[in-house]
């Protein structure tokens, strides 16, 4: 990807659109429109889903669940049709929508070495850590004959040993991650394991 993706800027959205979210339903109509690809879809469906049972295993309130929801449900949403626009394609629909900027920074920063922009609050970095590792998971129960069921942490490290599983999910990615958000990767994979939306 190189640096064509690079946003070159550290401003997202407008201060005085805080607290302006659409409905989850709206959110849906936009990735449907976007996307064709189903299992980007279906990325995208893991990842919210993941952001929001983070933020409700964290006791925050409806408001904050559905912030970290969308934030993940949308995050690639521009990935199929715009994948040189990413993600400067949706972070200006957003803006264009008067979306809350704490969810347009999140989607700005979930792949710093990419985008330039680093995960600063608690959500930018849990969509970053959740991101890659959603899909590597899921990558990982598809070959498993009983799928999550019995999925183990020592399992999915050994994964992430073998580059040629999964090569395109950066383990670099996930390290940094983990890193930033101050959860070890051991942590969160366990709690993909047991939140992850099955197929």
């Amino acid at each position: 990807m190189g640096d064509s993706l690079l946003l070159n800027r550290d401003t997202f959205g407008d201060q005085a659109n805080l607290g302006q979210l659409m409905d989850v339903e709206e959110a849906m109509q936009l990735l449907n429109s976007w996307v064709t690809n189903e299992k980007l879809v279906f990325h995208m469906l893991q990842v919210g889903h993941l952001m929001k049972a983070y933020a409700a295993s964290k006791g925050y309130d409806e408001f904050t669940q559905k912030l970290w929801h969308l934030s993940g449900l949308l995050h690639d949403a521009d990935w199929d049709q715009w994948p040189d626009q990413h993600c400067r394609k949706i972070i200006e629909e957003l803006e264009g929508r008067n979306q809350d900027p704490r969810m347009i920074k999140a989607i700005a920063s979930h792949g710093p070495k990419y985008f330039g922009v680093d995960p600063d609050s608690e959500l930018d970095k849990m969509l970053y850590a959740f991101d890659e590792l959603s899909g590597f998971v899921h990558a990982y129960s598809l070959m498993r004959p009983q799928g999550y069921d019995g999925m183990e942490i020592k399992g999915v490290k050994k994964r992430l040993k073998d580059k040629s599983f999964a090569a395109q999910v950066s383990r670099d990615d996930i390290a940094d991650a983990s890193q930033r958000a101050g959860i070890s990767v051991d942590e969160l994979i366990q709690f993909v394991i047991d939140h992850q939306l099955r197929g």
